[in-house]
């Protein structure tokens, strides 16, 4: 990367502003330029120190994250990054800054054990860096339209994004153990097809942008869709919130993975925030396990460990879709996947806000077909049939 990428941390709480100039300040990639303790500093303070993300708390007095965020968005449109607690209305407000025009949430940084502070570490360089690379849409925010709409006019983004590819991370991250693989939860798939006997599953990977992408995508699945697996990268707490929003919005029903749920025609399970999501067989039946684990491809849950899981669970009777996201998890998943059989689906660049975690399972060979978003839906459900066969692939 040629140039480091500069953050205003606006947050009331000294504290966090403190524990994030801390942070960037242990990563050479990053550079404060900017600390303010509420909104109106912060707009003063902007021209002056011309970020290139922000860090936003959504609590404060005199202006609310949101309320600022509504007028960032008018005024001048720029990638910002949610710092939110983890209370239920902190992951609802979180939740309506995505809506607004946020492009990640990371939970607070708090003091906790050695290997808290480092994933909070891993996860605020995560969320800076996708939403620095992030090609971002405006939230329409005039008179009353509907949640989660969007227009289709693209914010200005400088020349400098191309500076950081997508799928790419930096090494320059001082103190940090190396990344894991999905080996550190599950031994790897030994290659066995498994007989195409079952009911069809489809197992979905997501991250930046993936919010507004999986709403688009749950939202046109019909009653008889398969039954869905989902994970997004997103905070604890965060991911209930999440699937409560897209149930009330979706035909299907939409909830948070419990350990033991029965993967069902008609339903979609999210996997919860900081635990992994793997998928199992008994019998004719899949079901998820909820699991406890480390970082894998820097992410709990990982897209990774669901797409393996799939492989050694479900094998051709599964469908791997990847969606808009920053780095590389879910690439070797999903190439596991579609060597015993499975159909891969990966969303075009044309459509994503980063193309970063599609890219690098297309160039793995992981992927059968590249769709845009809108067409997803319709490629699954062609794929399944409304029998709930699949279609022979090779």
């Amino acid at each position: 990367m040629a140039g480091k990428i500069k953050v205003m941390i606006i947050d009331d709480s000294a504290v966090v502003r403190q524990t994030l100039t801390q942070i960037f300040e242990q990563n050479s990639d990053f550079e404060v330029v900017g600390i303010a303790p509420d909104p109106y500093i912060a707009a003063k303070k902007m021209a002056s120190c011309a970020p290139d993300v922000i860090t936003l708390d959504i609590e404060m007095p005199r202006m609310d994250g949101l309320s600022f965020l509504r007028h960032l968005m008018r005024q001048h449109p720029m990638p910002v990054v949610i710092c939110s607690s983890m209370a239920e209305s902190g992951s609802v407000n979180a939740l309506t800054a995505l809506e607004y025009g946020a492009l990640e949430i990371v939970e607070k940084p708090k003091v906790g054990t050695k290997t808290f502070l480092e994933e909070s570490r891993v996860r605020v360089y995560d969320a800076v860096r996708a939403a620095y690379a992030a090609r971002f849409s405006i939230p329409s925010l005039h008179g009353s339209a509907p949640s989660g709409s969007v227009e289709s006019r693209e914010a200005p983004a400088p020349p400098r994004k191309q500076d950081i590819p997508p799928g790419s991370r930096s090494r320059r991250e001082e103190g940090l153990q190396p990344k894991q693989t999905a080996d550190a939860i599950l031994p790897p798939p030994t290659g066995k097809r498994i007989p195409d006997t079952t009911e069809k599953i489809v197992c979905v990977g997501a991250s930046t942008g993936g919010t507004e992408a999986l709403r688009v995508f749950l939202e046109e699945m019909p009653l008889n869709a398969p039954g869905i697996v989902i994970v997004q990268h997103m905070p604890e707490k965060f991911t209930a919130a999440f699937a409560t929003r897209l149930d009330s919005l979706c035909e299907i029903t939409v909830k948070e993975a419990e350990h033991n749920d029965t993967i069902l025609t008609g339903r979609a399970l999210i996997a919860p925030g900081n635990k992994h999501l793997l998928i199992r067989r008994s019998g004719a039946r899949y079901y998820v396990e909820v699991r406890e684990g480390p970082l894998v491809s820097r992410h709990r849950p990982s897209v990774d460990v669901l797409f393996r899981s799939a492989a050694q669970s479900a094998g051709q009777n599964a469908i791997g879709v990847i969606m808009t996201g920053m780095g590389d998890d879910g690439a070797r998943g999903m190439k596991e996947m579609h060597d015993v059989g499975a159909w891969t689906i990966a969303q075009d660049e044309k459509s994503c806000i980063v193309y970063g975690m599609p890219q690098e399972a297309v160039k793995r060979g992981a992927v059968d077909q590249i769709v845009g978003l809108n067409e997803i839906v319709r490629n699954v459900l062609e794929r399944v049939g409304r029998s709930g066969s699949i279609d022979s692939h090779r």
